[in-house]
């Protein structure tokens, strides 16, 4: 019954803040508990039908005939019987030291005692991780913890161990070092102890060049995280301004725009689409069409046949009167002889107009008069 009630109170959450586990059934062990939390360390086997546990020649634990006779700190542990684990709560500084456990067997024959050291440790509980990217391309980086007794450093890229060779100075197991150039990727440093592991992650550095809208320049190395400076706002802008961190980041100062204003233009654009489409593809139909009709006139003229040139009756002749006389002073011959001398005016040509159709015989020709 008592073995029930103390797995009910270990459910109900008795033990608070990190748990650590051990096993004290070997003689020299070392167990470790964080300072405010519990420790489990299994002292005996179920079999075992007697133990006591003493530190500093002060009986602590008695257990006979399958139950706990009696407990000094009773209020802040419990005793499993079903398992020989000794559970202890709340641990404080003053609970570190050295346990001696002495069993019987079902005799009551002492066997031989075993030692187990206790350690009570405070937790990691954060970590800083401050990183600089050089001139050169080279990434500072410190890691340090808050609390936490005897803590170790360990540095993983990418999910694996860095090796030495991508540091260019220290080792991967103190918390200051210095990436080599070409080194990318996810940088995790990780802090612990016996009783506790906390990590944080950090980009290593990159190169960007870029000119922002307001003609400033960022030119130089920065963390990978810190690329969207190059990044052009699409709306109206806030200028924030950011300043570089050490002085060989070779950035003294940038500004940059965020885009917290809304995109009331590119939704406008959108939901308008389909008319400005409609309105596009009628320019288009109204084109093609135009350049239809242009192109039949033009075909159209090309097959019209020529016209023939003007008869030659197209000009107007005059002719003036025309008079043959006799010559006077010559005495007469025969109608067969007699000269006649021929007077002729001006003749004139006039072009007649196109405009108009000919009607008959457009050739006049004036009277002829023979005078004897």
């Amino acid at each position: 019954m008592e073995a029930v009630f103390g797995l009910l109170l270990m459910w109900l959450g008795v033990s608070h803040g990190v748990e650590t586990s051990c096993d004290g059934r070997q003689d020299g062990a070392q167990c470790y508990g964080a300072l405010g939390g519990s420790v489990d360390i299994q002292l005996i086997d179920s079999e075992t039908p007697k133990c006591e546990l003493l530190k500093n020649s002060s009986k602590i634990l008695y257990v006979g005939n399958n139950k706990v006779i009696s407990n000094t700190i009773k209020d802040r542990s419990l005793f499993i019987l079903s398992n020989g684990t000794f559970r202890i709560h709340n641990l404080s500084r003053n609970d570190s030291g050295k346990y001696t456990l002495e069993t019987f067997d079902s005799n009551g024959h002492k066997l031989p005692e075993r030692s187990l050291q206790l350690f009570i440790q405070a937790p990691v509980s954060s970590v800083l991780l401050v990183s600089e990217c050089l001139s050169q391309g080279e990434m500072r980086v410190s890691c340090s913890s808050k609390g936490g007794d005897s803590p170790q450093y360990s540095w993983t890229l990418d999910g694996r161990t860095l090796t030495d060779a991508e540091i260019l100075s220290t080792s991967n197991k103190t918390n200051n070092i210095i990436l080599k150039r070409h080194v990318s990727g996810h940088l995790v440093c990780s802090v612990r102890n016996n009783v506790s592991n906390v990590s944080e992650e950090q980009k290593t550095c990159s190169f960007i060049n870029c000119t922002l809208i307001n003609g400033t320049k960022i030119l130089g190395w920065v963390h990978a995280d810190s690329n969207s400076l190059c990044i052009e706002p699409t709306t109206e802008p806030t200028p924030v301004t950011l300043t570089s961190v050490g002085k060989e980041t070779g950035i003294v100062s940038v500004t940059q725009f965020n885009n917290e204003t809304s995109n009331s233009d590119g939704q406008w654009y959108i939901s308008n689409l389909p008319l400005i489409g409609g309105v596009l593809s009628a320019l288009v139909i109204f084109l093609v069409v135009g350049v239809a009709v242009i192109c039949a006139q033009r075909k159209k003229q090309n097959n019209e046949p020529t016209k023939p040139k003007e008869e030659e009756c197209d000009q107007d002749v005059t002719y003036a009167d025309v008079r043959i006389m006799k010559q006077q002073g010559r005495p007469a011959l025969q109608a067969t002889q007699v000269e006649v001398e021929v007077e002729y005016g001006q003749v004139k040509f006039s072009r007649r107009s196109r405009r108009t159709e000919p009607t008959g015989d457009d050739c006049m020709y004036a009277k002829v008069q023979r005078v004897r």
